[in-house]
């Protein structure tokens, strides 16, 4: 490792690779086809395949966790506090099933987006090309979600159909700004935790080995997000841009509360609306979505979508905002 972070938490550190992350920043355009070129020849130089590079017949290790301990969502609170070791670690291996559940529709969510996108393309330049190869990307990494899901024998948290209907809304929002933002809000707080993670030796390796394939990869996508969102960004008027802008706000809402499914709570014997609210107003919440967002609010603080006053107010609400630019 020649970048790392490391945080500290109750259990000791954990390094937080930075190695690879995306460079893209919001303040310089950026040539999307050069970059789209370059990501497609690292695509080819550098991918994985689950299906062969994870040992998915090797056993869980009964003494590994699931999650880095800080990182289930109920720890600090008196709850978590009466929970026995072995609830804790269950707690963490539900919520791991969440977290991979929702991925596997955010994949998907992207793919139509990606897909949507190329119809309305060259078709054939780098860029068309780049948003074929991401799309086989997450079909691989939805996959790879679903193998560990079923490893663990815990069926998958659906998201309410509620939930479902008004994210086929996304479908009729206009490609821009905010559809690579809301592809952002989601890869890169999953590419942030499991940087942390993917370090931790308590976890079982299969976990480990998952996370590491994912942020080799995210990373290439990250890249195409920013710089798309850039170039959107630069090339919208003064309406479009606060369309946008408000847009990624109202999503980040609406992500952040539902990456655990609080159905989960029920199997450490704590019913999901109380699981919830110990959740939401536990003393790590607001840190952890802070941690995870952190580099991805930046990007987007110079990219001029956390601008104007109604903007910055449901960011605020969100609680995910660096202290620094939330005081502002």
């Amino acid at each position: 490792m020649t970048s790392s972070e490391v945080r500290s938490h109750s259990a000791g550190p954990i390094a937080v690779t930075t190695d690879g992350m995306a460079r893209v920043s919001g303040r310089r355009r950026t040539d999307l086809q050069r970059s789209a070129g370059r990501l497609l020849k690292t695509s080819a130089e550098k991918s994985y395949d689950a299906e062969v590079d994870i040992d998915w017949d090797s056993p869980w290790w009964p003494d590994k966790a699931w999650l880095p301990e800080h990182r289930v969502s109920l720890f600090g609170t008196e709850i978590w506090d009466r929970l026995s070791d072995a609830e804790k670690v269950e707690l963490g291996k539900h919520e791991l099933v969440s977290i991979l559940s929702f991925g596997i529709y955010a994949e998907n969510l992207l793919s139509m987006a990606l897909l949507r996108q190329n119809t309305t393309g060259d078709l054939v330049d780098n860029k068309s090309l780049y948003a074929l190869a991401e799309v086989g990307d997450e079909s691989r990494h939805s996959m790879m979600f679903a193998r560990l899901i079923a490893k663990t024998g815990i069926p998958p948290y659906k998201l309410p159909r509620g939930f479902l209907s008004m994210a086929k809304i996304l479908h009729f929002i206009p490609l821009g700004p905010s559809i690579q933002g809301a592809t952002l809000l989601i890869e890169e707080i999953l590419d942030r935790a499991q940087r942390e993670a993917m370090n931790d030796e308590r976890l079982q390796p299969q976990v480990r080995q998952l996370m590491k394939i994912h942020v080799l990869e995210e990373a290439r996508h990250i890249t195409f997000a920013r710089t798309e969102l850039v170039d959107g960004m630069r090339v919208r008027g003064r309406v479009s841009r606060a369309w946008h802008r408000g847009v990624l706000a109202v999503v980040a809402n609406l992500a952040y509360p539902i990456l655990i499914n609080p159905k989960l709570y029920r199997v450490v014997g704590v019913h999901p609306l109380r699981g919830f609210l110990a959740c939401q107003s536990g003393p790590h919440y607001r840190e952890n979505l802070q941690f995870m967002s952190e580099p991805m609010i930046r990007f987007f603080d110079e990219a001029g979508m956390i601008e104007g006053r109604i903007t910055m107010f449901l960011w605020r609400l969100s609680r995910s905002l660096p202290e620094d630019i939330a005081q502002r």
